[in-house]
């Protein structure tokens, strides 16, 4: 079976009240790019942080992370746009990457489109409370084709993130357009917990993921929970030939006693290793998804 695309995603922006491991300062993020790559991940998906853990989105501070991870580790760098702590102006999103990418040694090898807009309440549906009720995570479709294009120009990978068959949708009229070439790479963003509005990370939200992807297009598609146990649907995706986008960042785990990256990546890597599948090397997924080509 083909190799597997392993993309750990390692602070978003949890805290550490769920899991004390979560690293935030830029020696944290160098050091667990290195350990989770000896681990088997291929892929560093991180957010800049604050020593307290708050969101930092200046080009300073993604460019002494790069370096910093670099200088330890060759694996592929994926940083985030900001998401909604970087909302002023979406157009903007984009800056960072592009600053970034026009020095080798920083350039990102893949940076992320969330292909359409999203409501981010949060739902407790114990006490049937729902909190961030005005939260809004816009990326109009102008937004959408900026990035496309920008990021072709600087010749980093879109990872198109879909968080429903919609957004999916918009990915491939991006595909159609010509702004985003094959071989395709798509997160399906799945979501559990108090976030309602992915699919949920059950093999059924999975497979309404799946039904939309269309068959004559060469697309690798990856999977994340946030706010779930995306371990426990990696057998599942493995054997059908998909990626994993595992880390504490989306999720603390418990039922791993709380663990670092590291051992979350090790425990992931056993899972697709008994589904028949081996994690990529860093450079067979340059091949994969026809990076820097």
């Amino acid at each position: 079976m083909k190799k597997l695309i392993l993309e750990a995603r390692i602070n978003e922006y949890a805290m550490r009240d769920h899991n004390k491991n979560v690293p935030w300062t830029s020696d944290e993020i160098a050091e667990t790019a290195a350990r989770v790559r000896e681990e088997g991940a291929s892929v560093l998906h991180f957010h800049a942080r604050m020593v307290d853990g708050q969101p930092l989105n200046t080009f300073e501070a993604y460019d002494e992370i790069i370096r910093k991870v670099r200088a330890k580790s060759d694996i592929l760098i994926l940083p985030t746009l900001g998401f909604i702590s970087n909302d002023t102006d979406a157009r903007s999103r984009i800056d960072n990457v592009v600053r970034l990418a026009q020095d080798p040694i920083t350039k990102p090898d893949i940076a992320p489109i969330d292909t359409g807009s999203a409501n981010l309440e949060a739902y407790d549906g114990e006490a049937r409370d729902v909190s961030f009720v005005d939260r809004i995570y816009a990326n109009t479709t102008d937004s959408l084709m900026h990035y496309a294009r920008e990021l072709k120009r600087a010749g980093v990978k879109p990872k198109m993130v879909s968080w429903s068959v919609g957004f999916t949708r918009r990915a491939l009229m991006l595909m159609d357009m010509g702004l985003i070439e094959e071989p395709g790479y798509m997160l399906f963003h799945m979501t559990d917990g108090k976030v309602i509005t992915g699919h949920p990370g059950t093999v059924q939200g999975l497979e309404a993921h799946l039904m939309f992807l269309p068959s004559d297009r060469q697309i690798e598609w990856t999977v994340n929970v946030l706010g779930g146990n995306l371990l426990a649907l990696a057998d599942t995706i493995a054997r059908r030939g998909g990626n994993l986008a595992m880390g504490i960042g989306d999720y603390p785990y418990p039922e791993l006693g709380h663990p670092t990256n590291e051992v979350l990546i090790r425990e992931t890597v056993r899972v697709i290793r008994a589904a028949g599948r081996e994690p990529a090397t860093p450079q067979e997924v340059r091949e994969m998804l026809a990076l820097n080509i």
